[in-house]
């Protein structure tokens, strides 16, 4: 397929969705989200509102609901809960693993998670409570609750027919491990399903369970766990507690997908993406205070630094004040356009975003770029004036770091984009055309303004 025809492919999905929803067609929307391939929904859906994400979780039996969360991104997903009614967004959050439900409730307002949690079943919310608690990374916060365990007195017998009595409740279960417990709720064996089929009726679990199963502590970090992992080629571990007492099951699957958020994580936090999460069809107010944070401060540092120049004033020409903002303007332009490139690159990976979908991400940029632009000029404004007691340098300073930024996070924002469809690798290209880019502009504002306000 073309990407002309991948265009014309994914604009019909999400305007055809808009129409039906616009239309209130249930049924029909019903059968058009049949059609999108799973891996093309996280997408899809971004580019719908707020409001028409909400209405198609609405209409969905929350079984279906759930499933949809679970193949969406986690943020996109938890705008999703927060926007639905709380008693819908109860029933969907029943019909997911524990772990993904606490994580999605993790992501909402305190009022909006107890909102929620006060209309799920007890045991229901008992068990996402619970695993809100376990600090962030830790198998605690990554285990689940749905899993099979059984007295060490129990037979083989007796578990068979539990599985038959409880075929519906369990059938979301692990269990491809059923783990044996002593009358303290203690760990004290595993067995896989097969091993239990193959043994007599009569035969006690305690006779033919590992006696020595590997486990790990509900305290332990990603890195424990992916040490774990490595050594141990099994797809699930028990979670117990300092007492050795059975409290989940971690999967290696959930491990992975935490290692691989990590990393993403850090790498925009080193961009200055605050939450390391920013994704486009966020509110815009949200997304500049997620970048407007770290902005602050950090022209704060480029004052600093900027004022070492300064000391030697007295050596240089009568320029000296307008040279003294030049690299101010230059590193907090490049700074608002490496954050842009950040959340491109995460999109671009997450597949949230394709190559000729430029034009759309240049729209969300700008709007985010003028906000912060707006503030960071009136911030380096107010410094020049303050500094030197010129309306006229605080002027050209500031509307140059403004308009500045609105172009460094248009460069940022769509030049992975345009190397990604030239088969250009965004990731080490990128900075250089930015950097290079930004500062060429900076200095030609900063310069042309000059000779058009200051000289006079």
């Amino acid at each position: 397929m073309t990407t002309e025809d991948q265009e014309i492919k994914d604009v019909k999905h999400w305007e055809g969705l808009s129409t039906l929803i616009s239309e209130d067609d249930v049924a029909q929307l019903k059968v058009a989200l049949e059609e999108i391939p799973e891996e093309e929904l996280d997408r899809v859906l971004y580019h719908l509102s707020s409001e028409e994400r909400a209405f198609i979780a609405s209409i969905l039996d929350p079984e279906d609901a759930a499933d949809l969360l679970e193949v969406l991104n986690e943020n996109l997903a938890a705008e999703i809960v927060a926007d639905l009614d709380p008693e819908d967004a109860a029933d969907v959050l029943e019909n997911l693993d524990s772990d993904e439900a606490a994580d999605l409730l993790a992501e909402l307002s305190e009022e909006e998670a107890q909102d929620i949690l006060g209309r799920m079943e007890p045991d229901e919310a008992k068990a996402a409570r619970e695993l809100g608690t376990y600090e962030e990374g830790t198998a605690g916060s990554l285990m689940i609750n749905e899993y099979l365990s059984y007295p060490s007195s129990w037979s083989s017998l007796e578990i068979i027919e539990d599985f038959k009595k409880n075929a519906e409740e369990y059938e979301y279960y692990n269990v491809q491990y059923i783990y044996v417990i002593d009358e303290n709720s203690d760990l004290v064996g595993i067995l896989r399903l097969r091993e239990l089929l193959f043994r007599k009726n009569s035969e006690l679990v305690r006779n033919f369970m590992n006696s020595e199963p590997k486990s790990v502590r509900v305290g332990a970090s990603l890195e424990e766990l992916e040490d774990f992992f490595d050594v141990n080629f099994i797809l699930a571990a028990p979670v117990i507690s300092n007492e050795g007492k059975l409290l989940g099951v971690v999967r290696r699957a959930d491990v992975e997908e935490e290692l691989g958020d990590k990393i993403s994580e850090e790498h925009l936090r080193t961009q200055g993406i605050v939450g390391g999460d920013e994704l486009r069809s966020m509110p815009i107010l949200k997304r500049s205070g997620r970048r407007i944070s770290w902005l602050s401060v950090n022209i704060v540092l480029n004052m600093i630094s900027a004022s070492v120049i300064a000391l030697y004033q007295d050596t240089l020409e009568a320029a000296i004040t307008l040279a003294v903002f030049l690299p101010i303007i230059s590193d907090m332009s490049g700074c608002s356009g490496n954050q842009a490139v950040a959340v491109s690159m995460r999109e671009l990976s997450l597949g949230l975003v394709k190559p000729f979908e430029t034009y759309w991400v240049w729209i969300r940029e700008v709007s985010v770029g003028l906000i912060n632009g707006v503030i960071l000029g009136i911030l380096v404004s107010l410094a020049a004036y303050l500094w030197q007691g010129d309306f006229y340098l605080g002027l050209v300073v500031g509307l140059s770091l403004c308009i500045n930024t609105v172009i460094a996070v248009s460069i940022g924002g769509t030049v992975p984009l345009i190397l990604k469809r030239f088969n250009v690798d965004p990731a080490i290209a990128s900075g250089p055309l930015l950097t290079t880019i930004t500062d060429m502009s900076g200095f030609l504002l900063v310069l042309s303004l000059a000779d058009k306000l200051l000289i006079r």
